[in-house]
C-alpha cells in the first residue's frame, strides 16, 4: 500500500464531517479534518441552534399574551435584542468548544484552513499539501441570492443572526424553511413581517393541508404575506432598503432578507479537476456508498443536495465510516425521514404528502383533524392544530403523517419510529392514547376524509 499521511482527510468540519472522522478515527483509521470557518458547521454555528435559541426568546412575547387567561397579571414586557445576542453567542461558544474536544479526544487531527483537492490522494490546506488514501468532501452550502441590481443591500439568515439592531420592519423573501422560521422569530419580537413568495401559499414540495394551515396561521398572527412576489431591485433611501417589485411598486423597509434557497458549497476546490462530477448547482454527484465518480474521494451532506437535513449528514458519515473502517457496509436509508419546520407555530412531518402518495399507490385514505388545542381554550387564541395521518389503502400502512401546531416535532419523532417499523392504521388505533394530550389525536382518528 502507499505510505500516505493520513488515512481519511475530510475536508468541513460540520456535523457530517464531525461525525465520520469521530466514527472513522474510533476505528483505527489516521484521520484529519480541516475547516476554513469556525468548528461545528452551517447547525451548530449559524444554522439549527442559534435560530432555534432565538425562536425561544420570540416565543415569550406569545407566553405574556397568554398568561392573562391563566390568572397571571405580568407588567408590561420589555426585550432586549443585544442581550439575546450575547447569551446566544456564548451558548454557541461553548458548543464549538466541545466539538473541538470531541475531534481531540477521537484522535482527530485538526488543521485550521481552507482545504482544497489537487488530486486523488492529496489534499492541500493553508498552502501544505497533505496525502491521504482517501478524501471526503463535507463542505455543506451557503444562502443564495440573485442577481439583482443592489443585492449587497440584502442580508441572508447568517447576518440575520448577528444584527446590531432589531428592525422596526423586515421583508423575507422566501417561503421555505428558514423563511418560515426568521418570519416567526422577528414577528415574536415585534418587528413588522412581510413574507414575499413567489406562490400562492408557503413551503412548496410540503403537503397541501400543512401548507393551507400554517399559511393561514402565519397571516393571523400579523404576518403579512405577499405571494406573486417578485423584486427586481433593491436600492438604498437613507436608513432604509427600498424595494422594487417587478411591476414597479416601491416599498421601504428597514431590512431585506433573503432566504431563497442554499448552493452547495463545492465550487474552487479542485473537484472538477480531479473528475468529481458537479451538476449545474454544484452539488457533487455520489452513488448509494456517498462514492462519487473518483474511487477515494466520497461527499455527504448538503453538498451533495440530496436530503439537507443535519441528521441525514450524520447518518451519512457514520454509515461511511461504518463501512470504510468496520468492515460493516451500510447505505444510509432516507426512507421515512422526519422533518421539522420551527415556524409559529411549528410544523412537522414524516413519509408522504398526499399528493405523492396517491401518485405511489393505487387507493389511498386520508384522516384529518382540525382542533383548538387546549391550551387555547383559556388565553382566548383561536389557533387550530392540523393533523393528518396518509394510509395506503391495499396493505394498511400509515406512509404520511404530518402536523401543524405546538410540540409538533416532538410528537412526529415519536410517530417516526412506528413508520419506520411498517406500522398500520390498525395499529395506531389500537394504541392507547395519552390524554389529555394532542398527541393522542393520532390514534383517535377514525373516520377518513378523502
Amino acid at each position: 500500500m502507499p505510505d500516505f499521511d493520513f488515512d481519511l482527510i475530510t475536508i468541513g468540519a460540520g456535523s457530517g464531517g464531525v461525525a465520520s472522522s469521530r466514527r472513522a478515527a474510533s476505528y483505527g483509521a489516521r484521520v484529519a479534518i480541516c475547516e476554513d470557518s469556525r468548528i461545528g458547521g452551517t447547525c451548530v454555528i449559524r444554522g439549527c441552534v442559534p435560530k432555534k435559541l432565538l425562536m425561544y426568546g420570540s416565543q415569550f412575547s406569545e407566553a405574556f399574551d397568554d398568561a392573562a387567561g391563566f390568572g397571571w397579571t405580568v407588567e408590561p414586557p420589555s426585550f432586549d435584542w443585544p442581550t439575546l445576542v450575547a447569551n446566544k453567542d456564548r451558548e454557541i461558544d461553548r458548543l464549538e468548544g466541545i466539538y473541538r474536544k470531541l475531534l481531540a479526544n477521537s484522535g482527530v487531527t485538526l488543521f485550521e484552513g481552507r482545504g482544497t483537492v489537487v488530486d486523488a490522494h492529496t489534499v492541500e490546506i493553508a498552502g501544505k499539501r497533505y496525502t491521504t488514501e482517501r478524501i471526503l468532501i463535507a463542505t455543506g452550502a451557503r444562502p443564495a441570492l440573485p442577481a439583482i441590481p443592489g443585492i449587497d443591500l440584502a442580508i441572508t439568515s447568517n447576518e440575520a443572526l448577528d444584527l446590531p439592531r432589531l428592525p422596526g420592519s423586515i421583508l423575507i423573501v422566501g417561503g421555505g424553511y428558514i423563511g418560515l422560521e426568521f418570519a416567526g422569530i422577528f414577528n415574536g419580537l415585534g418587528s413588522r413581517v412581510t413574507l414575499g413568495i413567489r406562490r400562492d401559499l408557503v413551503l412548496a414540495g410540503f403537503d397541501q393541508d400543512i401548507r393551507l394551515s400554517i399559511t393561514k396561521v402565519l397571516q393571523e398572527r400579523g404576518i403579512e404575506i405577499q405571494s406573486g412576489h417578485v423584486i427586481s431591485a433593491l436600492r438604498k433611501d437613507g436608513d432604509r432598503v427600498v424595494a422594487v417589485s417587478d411591476t414597479g411598486v416601491e416599498t421601504p423597509y428597514d431590512l431585506v432578507m433573503y432566504a431563497t434557497g442554499r448552493l452547495p458549497n463545492s465550487r474552487h476546490m479542485g473537484l472538477e479537476e480531479v473528475g468529481v462530477e458537479l451538476d449545474e448547482y454544484g452539488a457533487i454527484a455520489v452513488n448509494s456508498w456517498s462514492q462519487t465518480a473518483v474511487p477515494s474521494i466520497y461527499a455527504v451532506g448538503d453538498v451533495t443536495n440530496h436530503l439537507n437535513l443535519t441528521p441525514w449528514a450524520i447518518a451519512q458519515g457514520r454509515a461511511l465510516a461504518e463501512t470504510l473502517y468496520n468492515r460493516n457496509p451500510i447505505e444510509a436509508s432516507s426512507h421515512n425521514v422526519p422533518a421539522a419546520v420551527f415556524s409559529q407555530p411549528p410544523v412537522a412531518t414524516v413519509g408522504l404528502s398526499e399528493d405523492d402518495a396517491r401518485a405511489l399507490y393505487d387507493v389511498v385514505t386520508v384522516y384529518r383533524a382540525t382542533f383548538r388545542p387546549m391550551k387555547n381554550t383559556l388565553s382566548g387564541r383561536n389557533e387550530q392544530t392540523m393533523m393528518k395521518l396518509v394510509v395506503d389503502k391495499a396493505t394498511d400502512k400509515v406512509v404520511g403523517c404530518h402536523m401543524v401546531g405546538p410540540d409538533g416535532p416532538e410528537i412526529i419523532q415519536g410517530i417516526a419510529i412506528a413508520m419506520k417499523c411498517g406500522a398500520t392504521k390498525r395499529q395506531f388505533d389500537q394504541t392507547l392514547g395519552l390524554h389529555p394530550t394532542a398527541a393522542e389525536e393520532f390514534v383517535t382518528m377514525r373516520d377518513p376524509v378523502a
